[in-house]
């Protein structure tokens, strides 16, 4: 009896763990600051999102993309004004879990099955 009861709490002590918080209306709208490693350097992008619109800063360059909500937190970004083809390319974007001022999510291009994941940090 004590060992199912031991392994009993002992899983339930594990998917408490991994009980994330998931509020991602607070993170659809504001601005909002990303900061990721490229090729061992710190680079940091600032955007600004509204219902239907993200406008982001990167490197002293502006870039504005469409926003379309697929559910509460999953959305698609597409360039409005894409300088290649592979900015021509939308983004899908899910909001895994959130946490006070931040959110973690994972992206990829749409149809491609690499993807990746990023923290956001929302500024306001």
């Amino acid at each position: 009896m004590s060992k199912k009861l031991t392994l009993l709490l002992l899983t339930l002590s594990i998917i408490s763990c991994n009980n994330h918080e998931r509020n991602c209306a607070d993170f659809k709208t504001g601005k909002f600051e990303f900061t990721q490693d490229i090729d061992g350097k710190k680079h940091t992008s600032t955007f600004t999102r509204t219902e239907n619109l993200q406008i982001e800063t990167y490197n002293g360059k502006t870039d504005t993309a469409s926003v379309r909500w697929v559910n509460d937190c999953e959305f698609i970004l597409q360039k409005l004004h894409p300088k290649s083809m592979k900015e021509e390319k939308a983004i899908s974007m899910k909001i895994l879990f959130t946490e006070k001022n931040r959110y973690t999510f994972e992206y990829s291009f749409v149809g491609s099955n690499k993807k990746s994941r990023g923290v956001v940090t929302k500024l306001d």
